[in-house]
């Protein structure tokens, strides 16, 4: 990364980081749905448009996902029959897509299903957790902030041992450490400034094990990335990269604060 890119990085992130913030303090909970709503939409379509998914299929993807996303802000009990009606879609549309024909229909529809399930069903649990507090969803993005860029700085002057090249050559052990320890930096700063009902002891551990994961979320993308031939899921945030490029560890890291504002927060 040049200087001037990482300096428009920089700028990007101060000016919306802010804005964020008191987007999901202070306004209501159906707010935060629609800003769900927009974050995962875009990352389907970039997702989709990576692997070469049909226009028709992607929209349909991207619809369904809004639709579980919105199935689970209202509490709707059948969940489990709304994928399988999903799951249907997907094959029905595929089925009658006269100009594709038969062969590759697997490969086709694929994408669309793995893109549903890795966006907005892991997304959706962020619902939840909106409910327990918004302080939540600011721990969620504090720790992967702070876990990326204590993992990028380290690496880049720190790393030595490559941690994955097959998958992200650019990554390094070193790095990984960093984002450890910058989740855990991060996630005592929010208890102090945020959260209650969790001791210290067991934020740091949490915030560790995020950095931890986050590793993980992003060696995921950069496995797609690799796999369907590019360098960033879009171009759509100057100096960022796309929207998938900025919620990759946060997918991986939603499920480890569902479980803890579920089970060991008091």
């Amino acid at each position: 990364m040049t200087g001037r890119m990482k300096k428009k990085r920089e700028i990007v992130a101060l000016a919306l980081l802010p804005l964020i913030y008191l987007y999901i303090m202070k306004l209501p909970p159906f707010f935060f749905l629609l800003l769900l709503l927009f974050i995962s939409g875009a990352a389907q379509m970039e997702f989709y448009s990576m692997y070469g998914v049909k226009r028709s299929l992607g929209i349909t993807g991207a619809s369904a996902g809004c639709l579980l996303l919105y199935s689970v802000y209202a509490g709707w009990e059948d969940f489990s029959l709304l994928l399988v009606l999903i799951f249907l879609a997907f094959v029905l549309l595929r089925l009658f897509d006269r100009e594709a024909g038969p062969g590759h229909a697997l490969a086709d529809i694929a994408p669309v299903v793995v893109g549903l399930f890795y966006i907005p069903l892991i997304l959706s649990l962020q619902i939840a957790i909106r409910k327990a507090g918004p302080e939540w969803i600011i721990f969620i993005g504090a720790t992967v902030w702070a876990s990326d860029s204590f993992a990028y700085y380290i690496g880049k002057n720190f790393g030595r041992r490559k941690l994955y090249p097959s998958v992200s050559p650019k990554k390094t052990v070193e790095g990984a450490l960093g984002s450890m320890a910058g989740g855990a930096l991060a996630g005592l700063l929010t208890k102090l400034l945020l959260i209650d009902g969790i001791s210290i002891r067991q934020i740091l551990v949490v915030g560790f094990f995020i950095g931890c994961i986050a590793v993980l979320g992003d060696l995921t993308e950069s496995m797609f990335k690799r796999d369907s031939g590019v360098k960033d899921s879009s171009s759509l945030i100057p100096g960022h990269g796309g929207v998938l490029d900025k919620i990759d560890g946060m997918l991986y890291v939603t499920p480890v604060v569902y479980i803890v504002v579920r089970f060991l927060v008091r």
